[in-house]
């Protein structure tokens, strides 16, 4: 019963690291298909959650069953498990303030704007 689990938590956490490469191939192509700043910042962000912190998770997972690194193993799944937590958090709030601060000092215009309802001036 104990081996089925250990498989099942593995397959998993496998899963959750090749879902995370993925959505970081996906994310550069997103990137490179978009065209202005703030279209670009989404696949960022998604790059950023997707990417990092199911890989961490899924790298806290493996971690807890891999019997060859003895004491350790419960220091890199807490360990990861935090960092990933706390990218869950931060991500976010720095995409945010990154789109906040380029509206605010007028870096990037958007082509064709339709409505701003911030700054009526910059859709003229």
């Amino acid at each position: 019963m104990l081996d089925l689990f250990i498989l099942i938590i593995r397959y998993i956490s496998l899963a959750l690291i090749t879902l995370g490469g993925f959505a970081s191939v996906v994310a550069a192509i997103g990137f490179y298909r978009f065209k202005n700043f703030y279209l670009r910042l989404h696949p960022l962000t998604i790059n950023t959650i997707w990417g990092c912190v199911f890989p961490l998770t899924g790298i806290s997972l493996l971690t807890i069953i891999l019997e060859e690194l003895g004491a350790y193993k419960w220091f890199m799944a807490g360990a990861s498990f935090i960092t990933a937590l706390i990218v869950l958090m931060l991500a976010p709030a720095g995409s945010h303030a990154i789109a906040r601060g380029v509206h605010k000092s007028r870096t990037a215009r958007v082509k064709p704007c339709i409505a701003d309802l911030l700054d009526k001036d910059l859709c003229g």
